[in-house]
């Protein structure tokens, strides 16, 4: 089934109709990227309005919508309120969760219907990845990990600042055919390595410090997202040991991913060997995360989150311990979730790396 079937099936067991507005969301239904347009989908139909910029493109590139031209005098919203209109839909799915007060209320004015909350349902198409969306996430996992594989080897060492340290890997992840970067980099070293979303500053890295380093790529709009944390000159008994339990805890809780188990379960299985080895208090977030188009989407996988893991779900496994004003580990890789385990696509070592 395409997105546009499966969306035109969500419009006809919901609202009649869905409005999709924020940029990840027409994306995933037309594969297209642009700055601006609107999707509609009908039980039967399927509409994507934009620009001048883009109307080009658009009709070349997007398959099983109707593409039409928005303008000053006929708008996105005008031509979306006429096709409900002539069509009797009187009630509309809309992304609740991405639209603001403000767009609500030119929504309501505008097309004059009942506007239904429909992000779960959205969020839910999205969650399990096609064959398509596992490989273009791949393909960004393997630019990013030849970036990094290609800085530890030649450029990570101490005299650096992080903030060097991260530009060339910025550079490589676009030199290697990336969109771009999924996110800003985390590069953050000594006692910096402790903040777990730390940004790079102008820190000169030292033998015996922690370097932990948060990067992701982007490829074909999807998202990959991987940590590892190297030791500079000497690792000490303190990093030896935090290191060895940051990666039991991540082993136990990629031994636990399977469909059907919860979020919650899967982060237990990784927080009970921090938390037995007397660091429960400095691992704060989550074992992981859903990534996609989007860096961080669903599902998420912390305490609390009881809703089970399905079949094709991408996820990541990121425990860390942070002792404040010393250091910090984190381990992450990414996973695609199957029905009895999962699929590791990182193949980066994450074994203790001291470099000399």
């Amino acid at each position: 089934m395409t997105r546009v079937d499966a969306l035109k099936d969500a419009a006809r067991s919901g609202a009649g109709a869905v409005l999709l507005t924020s940029p990840v969301a027409r994306r995933y239904a037309t594969g297209f990227n642009a700055s601006a347009g609107v999707v509609l989908v009908t039980g039967g139909e399927g509409f994507f309005i934009t620009d001048f910029r883009y109307i080009e493109s658009a009709r070349a590139q997007v398959k099983g919508f109707t593409v039409l031209l928005s303008t000053r005098e006929n708008t996105a919203l005008k031509q979306v309120a006429e096709i409900l209109k002539t069509r009797g839909i009187t009630q509309v799915g809309y992304e609740a969760d991405t639209v603001t007060a403000e767009a609500l209320e030119k929504l309501n004015k505008e097309l004059e219907v009942s506007l239904i909350p429909a992000q779960e349902r959205i969020h839910a198409l999205r969650l399990n990845k096609s064959a398509d969306e596992v490989a273009a996430i791949k393909a960004a996992q393997r630019i990013a990990e030849r970036a990094l594989k290609e800085v530890i080897e030649g450029v990570l060492r101490p005299g650096i600042t992080e903030r060097q340290l991260c530009a060339e890997i910025i550079y490589r992840i676009h030199l290697y055919g990336a969109d771009g970067v999924s996110f800003p980099p985390i590069v953050v070293s000594g006692p910096n390595s402790s903040l777990p979303h730390g940004e790079p500053g102008d820190r000169v890295l030292r033998r015996g410090d922690c370097v932990t380093i948060d990067i992701g790529a982007q490829k074909d709009g999807y998202c990959s997202d991987m940590t590892r944390t190297y030791v500079l000159g000497e690792a000490s008994d303190e990093v030896r040991r935090v290191y060895d339990t940051v990666l039991r805890a991540q082993l136990s809780g990629i031994a636990a991913v399977r469909a059907g188990k919860t979020g919650a379960q899967i982060d237990e299985a990784a927080r009970s060997v921090i938390r037995d080895a007397g660091y429960g208090e400095f691992f704060g977030h989550g074992f992981g995360h859903g990534v996609g188009l989007e860096v961080h989407e669903r599902p998420t996988l912390s305490p609390g989150k009881d809703d089970p893991l399905t079949p094709g779900a991408v996820i990541t496994a990121e425990p860390g311990i942070y002792l404040p004003g010393k250091f910090g580990v984190r381990i992450e890789d990414l996973l695609l979730v199957t029905e009895d385990g999962c699929e590791n696509l990182t193949e980066m070592t994450k074994e203790l790396t001291v470099i000399e």
